[in-house]
């Protein structure tokens, strides 16, 4: 036999041997448990400008894992820090224009108390004047005061008299004087406060300019460049949220029917299937759907199926958060018999690696 054909032979037990392997491979899942594939994904979360403005820096690049309240990127804010500098010097202003107000009302106050002490004085006096008129026009009646005398008693009660009326006129302007620095102080008190919020409203369009991941992730895509101009709301980063880690796998309803919210899951990722991780179903759809094209199963697509989440625990994605990739094909299985036991290529190990891709004995 030539070595042409040899090839043409040995291809052609190639394929005999695949068919047969599709024919007789068979399902191999046990009673009690069922299995669908699909791939591993990651909520996708967009880091956004909250106001208008211009990029000023871009700090993180893509595939970079950032922490929760990290400082990811930065607009420009220079216009906003000349109106914060306008702002405050309105409320050092008003703050010394209150100031000499509240020192004038204290003066004023102070006055006003003068004024009325010198009523009471010049009212006194008065009094004093009318009794000594009244006793004078009495005497010259008897010849004991001379009608002179009375009438210099007179002036003296009308002196004391417009004395009085000066007085109340001079405690009047004091208070109206008193009312126009009472009312500076009021304005300078407004002017404080609307120049004090003021300065808090820009601040905090400062505070805002500074983009900062919500969440510990990983950045997806830079959707944005420093220099570039973005609106409210323009998007600067996408970013995979490394604590939310699930997969959507596709059952039958005669598997979705027995299922439950809390059923233990597994996951076997294609890249490390000596690794199964743990997974619980958090989610079964109410209604069927057809099986999408993408998702490849065993059934013929018109069957009707439950779409299932199959959720990653948090605390074991956080010793993994550098390997979490999304869009990892895998292998998820369920159980749905309480009773049934896990077979042994699906159980865990007691000790995962630090690296699932890499040496299996290495990690702690």
């Amino acid at each position: 036999m030539s070595k042409r054909n040899m090839l043409f032979a040995a291809a052609g037990l190639l394929i005999l041997a695949f068919i047969a392997w599709q024919v007789f491979s068979g399902d191999d899942v046990p009673d009690g448990f069922a299995r669908g594939n699909g791939r591993v994904e990651a909520n996708e979360v967009y880091i956004s400008a909250k106001r208008p403005g211009r990029i000023s820096e871009v700090l993180v690049n893509e595939g970079d894992t950032v922490r929760a309240g990290q400082v990811v990127a930065r607009l420009d804010t220079s216009e906003l820090e000349a109106q914060l500098r306008q702002a405050e010097a309105q409320i050092r202003e008003a703050q010394e224009t209150e100031r000499v107000a509240r020192a004038d009302v204290g003066t004023k106050a102070a006055l006003i108390n003068a004024r009325r002490a010198q009523i009471d004085a010049n009212q006194a006096d008065y009094q004093f004047a009318q009794q000594q008129y009244t006793r004078s026009r009495e005497l010259v009646g008897r010849g004991a005061v001379s009608e002179q005398e009375a009438q210099q008693d007179s002036a003296r009660m009308y002196a004391s008299r417009a004395n009085v009326a000066g007085s109340r006129a001079d405690l009047a302007a004091a208070s109206a004087e008193l009312t126009g620095s009472q009312a500076m102080v009021g304005r300078s008190s407004s002017t404080i406060a609307a120049a004090a919020a003021e300065a808090d409203r820009i601040r905090a369009e400062i505070k805002d300019a500074v983009l900062v991941a919500p969440m510990a992730g990983r950045v997806e895509r830079r959707l944005a460049e420093a220099g570039e101009v973005v609106g409210a709301g323009g998007r600067v980063f996408s970013m995979v949220d490394l604590r939310d880690v699930y997969m959507y796998v596709f059952l039958p309803s005669d598997v979705t029917g027995r299922l439950r919210v809390g059923s233990e899951a597994r996951i076997v990722l294609d890249a490390a299937p000596q690794y199964p991780i743990r997974a619980t179903v958090s989610y079964i759809s109410p209604t069927a759907q057809f099986t999408p094209k993408t998702v490849e199963t065993e059934d013929e697509r018109h069957n009707l199926t439950f779409r299932v989440k199959l959720q990653i625990p948090r605390e074991r994605l956080a010793q993994y958060q550098e390997l979490v990739k999304s869009g990892v094909p895998a292998v998820g299985y369920v159980r749905f018999d309480d009773g049934a036991t896990w077979p042994a290529e699906l159980q865990p190990p007691a000790r995962m690696p630090a690296n699932l891709f890499g040496n299996e004995n290495a990690g702690s």
